[in-house]
């Protein structure tokens, strides 16, 4: 197969999300002719039609929307290349990319960064971090997409090397006059009469969460769902329904608000985080660097038991 070509993997992407050859030019500033002809090209090149003419627009074949897949996942390949190779330019001489999950966000991550980036010797060090959840972190760095994964480390790390990070401990955050607000600290079960707030469902501790209700064998009821902690405290703060937070990333809040926080008692509450990373060798030196500040972060200021 001759060597695709950025620019109509790029042409291709956008007709199949606007289901238009002219809508796509528009949006490109190049005649449909002209992006037409690219895509003939290109289907020749596959050896396999890619897209079905209809009245209404254009849409992929099976063939096209596996090619679509993997155009996506190349045009964001180039984009990291174009960015890692821009902050080379500009004076660089490090970059590391960090997946990590929206609890580690939330928590720490940015504190440590920031202090490895004020060690003089790491001002050359550009570091990028990005919030996926727990599935998507291992998949990437065993990708490739990044070079260091942080993650709850109950996540599926086989084949990857890693290191012990922080940990934390889930709690229950509800308004004060609500039925659970009397208790110090509770049993998942014992609140699941109860309406939640609910986040991203693939997230590590909705899946978790949802097998502990079964095995109790009650339902979890969600009477809102959002995207970030944040937002779901917020909810709660208006009293409309109960959340499950880290206690670390709720007290915060709590303090300044007057909700209540009861830690939970299950074993399974307690978590503790992983830094994962396809091998050492794999690793630049600035992400060993990164590594080893991460490691030491954890150690120098362990979490209250």
């Amino acid at each position: 197969m001759r060597d695709l070509d950025l620019t109509t993997l790029r042409l291709f992407v956008a007709v199949c999300e606007s289901r238009s050859i002219a809508r796509a030019g528009e949006q490109a500033n190049i005649v449909g002719s002209a992006i037409s002809k690219r895509l003939a090209q290109l289907e020749d090149t596959v050896g396999t039609p890619l897209l079905l003419r209809k009245r209404r627009g254009v849409v992929p074949t099976p063939a096209g929307e596996t090619l679509l897949e993997h155009a996506r996942a190349m045009l964001g390949s180039a984009t990291r290349i174009e960015r890692d190779m821009a902050a080379y330019a500009g004076g660089a001489r490090g970059h590391v990319r960090i997946l990590a999950s929206a609890s580690v966000m939330a928590e720490s991550l940015a504190e440590d960064v920031a202090g490895f980036l004020q060690d003089p010797a790491h001002r050359n060090i550009r570091v990028d971090m990005e919030e996926r959840v727990s599935p998507e972190i291992v998949r990437g760095i065993r990708e490739g997409v990044a070079s260091i994964g942080l993650c709850w480390d109950a996540a599926d790390l086989d084949g990857l090397e890693r290191r012990d990070y922080r940990s934390d401990h889930l709690a229950i955050v509800a308004h004060p006059t609500h039925p659970v607000a009397r208790h110090d600290a509770v049993r998942f079960e014992q609140v699941l009469d109860h309406e939640f707030v609910g986040m991203p469902a693939l997230s590590a501790v909705q899946l978790m969460l949802a097998r502990e209700a079964a095995v109790a064998g009650k339902p979890l009821v969600y009477r809102v769902l959002v995207s970030n902690f944040d937002a779901a405290l917020r909810v709660v703060r208006a009293g409309l329904a109960i959340s499950v937070v880290p206690a670390e990333v709720a007290r915060p809040f709590t303090e300044a608000f007057g909700l209540r926080l009861m830690p939970l008692t299950d074993g399974w509450a307690r978590r503790r985080f992983a830094i994962c990373f396809r091998g050492e060798a794999a690793l630049s030196p600035s992400a060993q660097l990164l590594v080893a500040h991460l490691e030491r972060c954890a150690t120098d200021r362990p979490e209250d038991t």
